[in-house]
């Protein structure tokens, strides 16, 4: 506490009709001057307020006001029920701070003649419009036939249609208000306080108190209760015991959790619970006030130790309904009677809608199910029936308001009675020391007794004798009850609760400590640097967690509460820890104590769980403290008691505070060891540590100020909810940047990106939801869930009616560039398996024979287009699946910025859709808007092509010939298959002399390898191909296969097929660039051939330099997680891979290459030393060899064998690359070159100097190739095709 002393209730409140300004209409609630004027709502006036301020908690009247009274002033006549209606509210303040307050409704006669005649007045005008013809044209409603009640103004109570008013035959009744303001959530005790006063109000004769008393008591004495503490308060005939929780026990929460089970299945419990976790936006809905605050303050304390940073306004007022409009996180409540209509005009994609009344729940799309959501759901049914308190006769509705429960002391109590009779203890004490108050020789004692020290007052002596009254009691004088009230058995079933939640959390977070990244020196410099800070190595904690916890934990660790949870536990190695965050390490530091494996622990109550149970039937047995009593007022303080009538109470009275109170304070702290008091250095640096905290949540969302509703203030709290949302874009796409660029670069020599992890697509998801909340603001009429998705079709609407208009007739609007990733011929547009035609171009023939080189135009780049495709995706059923698939495939092709400025250049379709102060209609926040979105395309992301699996992608794959040499020719039937990370086509034949055709495939993923090959028939089998192009038509994504290498039976190596690796194409290079490139031979073949003589040869230093490399590339892969690795054909066969590394080895010092030139192979080399060795292993009558060599021996014979009697299509160089990959998978590769080195064969083909004779080289060759030995190598199926092991 900021403050030495705090009292318990910081004010009090009376609301209602001011009488001298009449009936005010309240305008914000909106047009109803077709309700009868009973029906109607008016503005209501705090009449008075105690005292008039509080330091540190100014009195916020208008916030007061609209909550007290969220549907403004409501009038009935005596035919209408008038019983009394509490709930509780909260004033969430910008800073954060928040005040709880307490309010009982109830209806006072009127009166006054004069309000009477304006009612009647009213009600004669309402009569006249019924019957007025234009009238009942403007207002159909107004029609007899009709009702007269607008259900949203409607007060939960029935009324019945055509309400009337006759001033002669009715009395008239007003909605009159009193409420407590307190900054600690005792919302039961200050229920019966409230309750209590009521009571006396309906009472006919005067109490012998006047309430006066009781208030002044309440506001001025009763000072605030410490943690851990029970007190004892007198209240009008009835005392109360209030308590709160330690501060090792979980905070306070004093809403029956039992109603909140009764209310809802556990299912959408925790729906609402994820949620809220997920900072999802969250409306709730009730006919009654009191159960908005029930839930929104029930699951607010199941996230312990996390805690709600955004907008919270579980009592929404009516003239505060635009709020629904708000583009943040929020949790908000309204009250009503029909929740249908407002479900439908709220629906949105993450939203979560939760009918109360109904106990219905739609939770948002795509909802991850929080980790150990069976055990949790399980361990939470075992609670439920363990509680005895279930098992009663209740119905599954909930008490009207709050706690319902009797006297502590019991019903029957007779305190404060006309006469003075009372049978408890405390009273008869109070009646003794009033006799001795002004005896002559007790006032010379407590002035003795004031100088030493002893006792100061006769109120000390009060208390003193009611302690020892109480202490009596305990030991079996029945001074409190036998068994605990309901009160007590609500706290003991919140906490049970509650445990089991912080039980799971506990599991999740145990180790969450160990992830934090903490680099500054000071509070200060760490303040300063927050923003450009990674806090949380969040990569690896969820690298920690099982995979199927990933989808709930990955966006939960992006969420603000999480921010603040990691910011509150960096602060603490400077401050004093943030109070939640205390309690959590402490039963964290237990819970690992406990714990003796890291595995799941099933529930159990532990030591802390047991402790915090029994002090709450400590505290509801034993009383701690008890408050001063209420006393007549030496100033007067009666006040006029008519039945019915709140009194009116004197200002001068209740705001005076009583002389001495600080001094009296602090010796009632001192009396209980309640002491606080911080040094000012202490004080100075909380206050600091409170502001840099502050500062910390300002990024979070702006609360909704309740004091000033004018015009010029809505306008500035719109700005700051569009200043929260740029500064959120902002924030998401520099996250997103620094997490795809932080990535290592994998893909070596290919360009591949390869990082597809739940991180990355947690961000892209929070864009998503961004996005949503952004296109949703400010629209004029909600048209389905994604209000994005419904701008595209509109916008898609707009052009094609703009288009008919403008075209003749017979022409379509859709644009003639679709057509190329349309089949031109047969099939189906979605077919099962895979289908291939030629495309038609209108190319110009050249005099030459021969096939005509491929030409590869560029997509069109248009939002229809774009859109159009995400239509044709049959596995998408809803339209918020489409908006997300549209800004996945916008991302992946680098238009998204792009295609939303097209979308909002449209600006008489978005004046259709959207108000004025829409994000959308706002030109400079549009345009940093997505100014920061173009900072996306600085990065590569494939976040369609790995979602969306199933959907049928059109490949466009061009075949490049070499034209010289007769070698783009063939005679032979051709094929090709391509492989991608999430699967592989079959073989697909291609047309005679077609180099442009076009497929229909399942989605293959991001594209790895291919195989093109031909049958060797006709009279010029031999084709000679250098590049293959491969272009995704949905995402526009071009993959380039270089090759080089004929394909022919006595042709180079005599391969009739070869494997290609796939190169990703910038999308940076132009489609005429491109085109130039694969005209020209790849500077990398594949597999490379071997070295002309005329070729410049490698030095032995760099071969190993370039082996090095390429293993230190393959061991930086393979040391990732699985699902972040990608494919390591690249790092294999591609260019300057490893395959292409063991070559220039094999043929460094190759002597037949120098006399034979292209004649001898590698793999002719392999297969005279697999004979050698067959040699050896069969004539064991003259070899001995060791049992590790042979084994060698044999593995090696095994797998070139293998690799021989494979398809005859392969040629030497493909038999090679095979070779090695199997060797490098197998750990064989270092074993078998250190066998062939010893061979004769080798010191007959290979000098001296060569990498297999040299014994230095040989030992570098086997250091090298041993760091790969500790990982699983995986091959891709198409590496080792036909080879059967």
């Amino acid at each position: 506490m900021s403050q030495i002393y705090q009292k318990l209730v910081d004010y009090f409140a009376i609301s209602g009709l001011n009488i001298s300004s009449g009936f005010e209409p309240d305008q914000l609630s909106g047009d109803n001057l077709h309700c009868s004027p009973l029906e109607r709502s008016y503005k209501p006036r705090i009449l008075a307020h105690f005292p008039d301020n509080v330091l540190g908690n100014p009195f916020d009247a208008e916030a007061v006001c609209m909550l007290c009274h969220p549907r403004g002033l409501n009038f009935r006549t005596q035919r209408d029920s008038r019983e009394p209606k509490f709930h509780s509210f909260l004033i969430t303040k910008e800073d954060g701070m928040r005040s709880y307050g307490a309010a009982l409704t109830m209806y006072e006669e009127i009166e006054n003649k004069e309000i009477c005649v304006a009612m009647q007045t009213l009600q004669a005008m309402h009569m006249a419009e019924l019957s007025n013809t234009q009238s009942r044209t403007l207002y159909p409603h107004l029609s007899p036939a009709h009702s007269h009640g607008s259900p949203q103004h409607k007060s939960p109570d029935k009324i019945s249609t055509g309400k009337m008013y006759d001033q002669k035959r009715d009395t008239l009744y007003g909605t009159k208000c009193i409420s407590i303001i307190s900054r600690l959530p005792l919302i039961s005790t200050f229920e019966q306080f409230l309750q209590s006063l009521y009571d006396v109000v309906l009472e006919q004769d005067p109490p012998a108190l006047a309430l006066t008393s009781y208030i002044y008591s309440i506001i001025h004495e009763v000072p605030v209760l410490p943690p851990g503490r029970s007190m004892r308060l007198a209240f009008p005939n009835q005392l109360v015991v209030c308590q709160r929780p330690g501060i090792t026990e979980l905070p306070l929460l004093d809403y029956s959790m039992r109603d909140l089970f009764l209310l809802f299945n556990l299912d959408n419990i925790l729906a609402i619970f994820c949620s809220v976790l997920l900072e999802r936006q969250v409306l709730l809905f009730s006919r009654e006030f009191q159960r908005l605050m029930l839930i929104s303050e029930g699951i607010s304390a199941l996230i312990f130790p996390f805690h709600w940073q955004h907008v919270y306004v579980p009592i929404l007022p009516a003239s505060l309904i635009h709020f629904l409009d708000a583009p943040v996180p929020f949790i908000m409540g309204l009250q009503g009677t029909d929740s249908k209509p407002l479900f439908e005009a709220c629906s949105k994609a993450n939203l979560c809608l939760v009918d109360i009344d109904s106990g219905a729940v739609e939770s948002p799309d795509d909802l991850p199910a929080f980790p150990y959501m069976s055990e949790l759901k399980q361990d939470l049914l075992q609670e439920l029936q363990r509680q005895s308190s279930l098992k009663d006769d209740r119905s599954g509705h909930q008490r009207d308001s709050g706690f319902v429960r009797d006297s502590y002391f019991g019903s029957d109590s007779a305190l404060g009675s006309a006469d003075g009779s009372t049978s408890n203890l405390k009273w008869s004490i109070s009646e003794k020391l009033e006799m001795l108050q002004h005896n002559e020789a007790l006032s010379k004692v407590m002035a003795l007794s004031r100088k030493s020290g002893v006792k100061s007052s006769l109120e000390d002596i009060r208390e003193s004798l009611s302690d020892a009254a109480i202490l009596a009691h305990r030991s079996g004088v029945s001074a409190t009850r036998a068994s605990l009230d309901d009160h007590a058995k609500d706290l003991l079933f919140n906490s049970s609760i509650r445990e089991i939640f912080l039980h799971y959390f506990l599991q999740i977070f145990g180790s969450y400590e160990e992830f934090i990244i903490g680099t500054a020196q000071d509070m200060e410099s760490w303040i300063n640097n927050r923003e450009t800070m990674q806090n949380f190595d969040k990569t690896a904690f969820l690298s920690d967690h099982a995979e199927e916890h990933l989808h709930f934990l990955s966006p939960f660790t992006e969420t603000q509460m999480f921010a603040c949870f990691i910011d509150n536990k960096i602060l603490s190695q400077w401050e004093d820890p943030d109070a939640n965050l205390a309690i959590f390490e402490g039963r964290l530091k237990m819970f690992q104590e406990d714990q003796t494996d890291q595995r799941l622990r099933k529930f159990y109550r532990t030591a802390a769980a047991k402790e915090a149970e029994s002090m709450i039937e400590k505290r509801a047995t034993i009383v701690d403290i008890v408050a001063p009593t209420p006393k007549k007022l030496e100033d007067g303080g009666s006040c006029h008691h008519k039945p019915g009538f709140f009194p009116i109470l004197s200002s001068a009275i209740l705001n005076k505070e009583p002389a001495g109170s600080r001094s009296r304070a602090m010796q009632w702290r001192i009396k209980y060891g309640l002491t606080t008091a911080k040094s000012t250095e202490q004080k100075h640096t909380f206050e600091q540590r409170d502001k840099y905290i502050q500062e910390i949540r300002s990024k979070g969302s702006h609360q909704p100020n309740l004091s000033d509703m004018n015009l010029k203030a809505m306008v500035n709290t719109n700005l700051k909810f569009m200043e929260t949302l740029l500064k959120e874009c902002k924030t998401k796409t520099k996250r997103m940047l620094v997490q795809k660029m932080g990535q290592e670069a994998v893909d070596l020599g290919h360009g591949e990106v390869t990082v597809v992890g739940v991180e990355e697509n947690t961000l892209i998801a929070s864009l998503c939801d961004l996005l949503e909340r952004i296109w949703s603001h400010g629209l004029q009429q909600k048209q389905g869930k994604s209000a994005l998705w419904s701008h595209l079709v509109n916008y898609n609407n707009d052009h094609a009616q703009k288009s008919h208009e403008n075209q003749p007739p017979e022409q379509s609007h859709i644009s003639s560039d679709l057509t190329s990733s349309v089949p031109l011929e047969g099939g189906s547009s979605c077919p099962s398996g895979t289908q291939t035609w030629p495309v038609r171009r209108q190319h110009r023939r050249k005099a030459s024979r021969g096939p005509e080189m491929p030409a590869l135009d560029t997509l069109p780049v248009s939002v229809l287009v774009d859109m159009r495709n995400v239509q044709q995706m049959t596995e998408i059923k809803t339209d918020v699946g489409y908006a997300r698939a549209f800004v996945r495939l916008s991302l992946e092709k680098k238009l998204l910025s792009k295609h939303l400025k097209e979308l909002m250049s449209n600006q008489e379709l978005l004046r259709s859709l959207y108000k004025r102060y829409a994000f959308l209609r706002c030109e400079d926040e549009r345009e940093q808007f997505l100014y920061h979105l173009l900072s996306l395309n600085a990065v590569d992301y494939y976040c369609f092509t790995n979602t969306f699996t199933a959907t049928v992608i059109v490949y466009r794959i061009l075949v490049f010939p070499r034209l010289k040499l007769s070698g783009g020719a063939t005679t032979a039937n051709c094929w090709l298959s391509l492989s991608g990370q999430l699967g592989e086509t079959d073989k697909l034949s291609l047309p005679k002399h077609a180099l442009d055709i076009s497929i229909q495939n399942r989605n293959l993923g991001i594209l790895t390898t291919m195989r093109i090959g031909h049958d060797n028939g006709g009279i010029s089998p031999k084709w000679m191909v250098e590049h293959v192009l491969v272009r995704n038509e949905i995402t526009g994504q071009t993959y380039r296969f270089p090759c080089g290498r004929w394909l022919g039976k006595g042709a180079d190596d005599g391969a009739l097929e070869r494997l290609l690796v796939a190169e990703p194409v910038p999308s940076t290079v132009d489609a005429n660039e491109l085109m130039e490139r694969c005209r020209t031979p790849p500077r990398c073949r594949s597999p490379s051939m071997p070295r002309k003589s005329n070729e410049p040869r490698l030095l032995v230093s760099e071969i190993q330099e370039k082996l090095s490399d390429v293993v230190n590339n393959l061991v930086k892969h393979f040391c990732k997680t699985e699902k972040e690795r990608g494919s390591a054909t690249g790092l294999l066969c591609g260019e300057y891979g490893l395959v292409y590394c063991m070559e220039h080895v094999f043929q460094y010092g190759f002597k037949s290459s120098r006399l034979f030139r292209n004649r001898v192979f590698i793999w002719d080399f392999l297969e005279k030393v697999l004979s050698y060795l067959e040699t050896l292993l069969s004539d064991t009558e003259h070899y001995q060899i060791a049992q590790d060599i042979s084994t060698t021996m044999q593995s090696y014979c095994y797998i070139v064998s293998c690799i021989n009697q494979a398809s005859e299509s392969l040629g030497k160089d493909g038999r090679f690359q095979i070779f090695v990959c199997i060797g490098v998978r197998d750990r064989l590769l270092q074993r078998w070159i250190k066998l062939i080195s010893k061979t004769p064969i080798t010191a007959t083909m290979y000098e001296e100097q060569s990498f297999l004779r040299d014994p230095s080289l040989v030992q570098f060759l086997i250091q090298i190739l041993d760091s790969l030995k500790e990982f699983q190598i995986s091959l891709e199926a198409s590496l080792i095709k036909g080879v059967n092991l």
